[in-house]
């Protein structure tokens, strides 16, 4: 199978119950990683996908906060595109948890979140201490998914000409991770894995693209990663 394609209708139809784990995320439990490494009180901004909101990453931010992380909402509110003033509520929002914490903070972003997290890295990497994309489409064709023609009828720009001049392609100068899958149903591998000069480093994952931040399995691989990638 070509990786650089979008994925297959049958993929794509094995991530539509997992809205149910996402739709429930502020409801759930966290639970301890074992193994995990403790946080140390790094702040950490959970950035969430299209079409959804920081109630999606509920789960996963408190997950982090009992591994011993500082998880922070993105408070971006319903997230639909690439957006000039959204991009600007984000850039408030790091400063704001930078100095209030008195030091960096770490972006995890998934899918539409992971281009904001990049951009803002590339932005501002003075206040960003490293990113990691969950399922992120920063590499290649933008309609290597199949998620670009919902993406044109919610937003009134086309998915390769957002209303920005940021191009999330292009390495932020901090730590960059990419988590990617080839289970993903929305995303191509190889959009999401990005290119060596991309990113710092890719890591495959065992996880369709709606739960890599709502699923428990994959909830613990995520805060495995950043422990790792925190601590070299």
């Amino acid at each position: 199978m070509d990786d650089s394609a979008p994925p297959p209708l049958s993929l794509w139809l094995r991530e539509l119950p997992i809205t149910v784990p996402i739709a429930l995320s502020p409801l759930r439990r966290p639970q301890p990683v074992a193994g995990a490494r403790e946080g140390a009180g790094q702040p950490v901004i959970v950035i969430p996908g299209i079409l959804s909101s920081d109630n999606a990453t509920a789960l996963l931010r408190r997950t982090l906060e009992l591994s011993g992380y500082r998880g922070y909402t993105s408070e971006l509110g319903f997230m639909t595109g690439i957006q000039a003033a959204t991009l600007t509520r984000a850039a408030d929002r790091l400063a704001a948890i930078a100095e209030a914490e008195q030091r960096k903070v770490a972006l995890v972003g998934w899918s539409l979140g992971g281009l904001y997290a990049r951009v803002l890295a590339q932005r501002h990497p003075e206040l960003v201490e490293l990113v990691m994309t969950l399922g992120t489409p920063f590499s290649g064709d933008r309609r290597a998914n199949n998620a670009w023609r919902l993406y044109e009828a919610i937003n009134d720009h086309k998915v390769d000409a957002p209303p920005v001049p940021d191009d999330p392609a292009v390495k932020p100068p901090v730590p960059t991770i990419a988590l990617w899958s080839r289970k993903d149903g929305v995303i191509a591998p190889a959009a999401a894995r990005g290119m060596s000069h991309e990113r710092d480093a890719e890591i495959e994952v065992p996880f369709h693209h709606f739960a890599l931040a709502s699923t428990r399995p994959a909830i613990a691989r995520v805060v495995t990663e950043l422990g790792r990638a925190l601590a070299g």
